[in-house]
């Protein structure tokens, strides 16, 4: 091996090193995907990743056959994210040293900020899917989360649905939100080295079933126009079982709806969340197992931006589908015609902010590797042991001006895989 090749090895190592270190998002979701995935793909191509399979149970000794309904999510790769720039050739030569050692100053002018700007950009990326996968909704919005009540409140729908506290639950929250729950927290018993770091850092780390993370890179979310009263167009709705042994499944929903302003112009954006139905015509979320109203509310995470035309008429896609029956049921009943539909996210056109909560296994994240062009000074590309995001290093000399351009790229997708597994914490 050159030492031109052990020198662009250890450099492409230490920038996505920087990158994983600094990223909250792309180091706690579900890297450990299919090994199909890791071949060479480009931008805009889909990869599947498979939902778990749900059954129903029987009563008594006698056995009822039941389909089994397997279910998958699209991945689609993303645009690459890149970084490019010059460097004349001494920086290059001196870079690393003899002994392997990467120049700390060339570490800190460049592989530094490139590092940085790397896991920022996939971060706010990634935590807008996370944010528009998230169907469940808790808070006010416009008001934060700031004691052990509102982070506590914001675990129910992950409890309710029966997520695992295993270790594995993420928050991330915005600057200002975690200023006002490590103030909130302060006065709560805790061992002195939790209460040491904590005052050391000014973020919480981990309790209350959390591990917590402070990040500018966390979503807001821009609630759409609205306009008018809208109600359900048409029951029932949605999917239900046609028999005992039927499982539908689906991921998503077109809802035909009215009642919006009439005329033709946008009303919700992708990432809105609603309810649907008040009183007798609830739609109500369900225990996952055993199928039983939770007394709440289903929510519903808008896909796609809807408009309505000039009739207030719109189709609005939603997440999770509206299954009333079988396995993967998740509501306690189809919508009524003319239910009610209640915009949660907030007033419209107003921006909120949208703290995370998450069990790692919420999100599945894929980050393949890409191809080495050839005829380079440099084309190599570094994958971490434990998944996450693969890097390419790609450099060619410009020999009009005696210097190396340099291309760093990271090719990823994500998915929301378990929706049930996050929630969003409005602020």
């Amino acid at each position: 091996m050159s030492n031109t090749h052990v020198a662009s090895t250890i450099i492409t190592n230490e920038v996505l090193r920087i990158a994983h270190n600094a990223s909250v998002f792309v180091g706690n979701t579900n890297t450990d995907y299919d090994s199909a995935w890791s071949k060479e793909l480009a931008p805009g191509q889909t990869v599947k990743a498979r939902a778990p399979v749900q059954f129903t149970t029987r009563d008594g000794e006698t056995v009822s056959v039941q389909d089994i309904t397997e279910g998958s999510v699209d991945i689609t790769l993303q645009p690459l994210i890149g970084i490019d720039f010059a460097l004349n050739l001494t920086d290059m030569v001196t870079a690393v040293g003899s002994n392997g050692v990467i120049n700390e100053r060339f570490r800190k002018r460049y592989l530094k900020p490139a590092g940085l700007k790397l896991a920022a950009m996939v971060d706010f990326r990634l935590g807008t899917i996370m944010k528009n996968g998230f169907h469940q909704f808790i808070g006010t919005p416009g008001t934060g989360p700031a004691n052990v009540t509102d982070v506590l409140a914001a675990q129910v729908p992950m409890d309710l649905m029966g997520v695992p506290r295993d270790g594995m639950r993420i928050a991330a929250l915005q600057p200002a939100t975690n200023a006002a729950v490590v103030a909130g927290l302060a006065t709560l018993f805790n061992n002195q080295a939790m209460l040491g770091e904590q005052y050391k850092t000014g973020v919480m780390k981990t309790g209350l079933g959390l591990d917590f993370a402070m990040s500018p890179n966390v979503p807001t979310h821009t609630v759409g126009p609205l306009g008018g009263t809208p109600l359900v167009n048409g029951a029932n709705q949605g999917l239900i079982n046609s028999g005992a042994t039927d499982n539908p499944r689906a991921n998503t929903t077109s809802l035909v709806t009215d009642g919006w302003t009439a005329a033709a112009g946008l009303r919700l954006r992708a990432g809105d969340v609603i309810t649907l139905g008040l009183g007798g015509t609830r739609v109500e979320s369900v225990n996952p197992e055993t199928k039983q109203a939770t007394g709440i509310l289903q929510d519903f995470v808008v896909v796609s931006d809807v408009s309505s035309d000039a009739s207030g008429n719109a189709t609005i896609v939603i997440s999770p589908a509206i299954i009333a029956g079988g396995a993967y049921q998740n509501v306690s009943a189809r919508p009524a015609d003319n239910a009610a539909i209640t915009v949660r996210t907030g007033t419209a056109s107003t921006a909120y902010v949208q703290n995370l909560i998450w069990h790692k296994d919420a999100v599945t994240m894929v980050s393949p590797e890409q191809a080495l062009p050839q005829g380079m000074a440099v084309s190599t590309r570094s994958t971490l042991p434990d998944g996450g995001l693969s890097l390419r290093w790609v450099q060619g000399y410009d020999i009009t001006n005696n210097r190396n351009i340099n291309r760093l790229d990271v090719l990823w997708g994500a998915a929301v895989t378990l929706p049930n597994f996050g929630v969003r914490r409005t602020g």
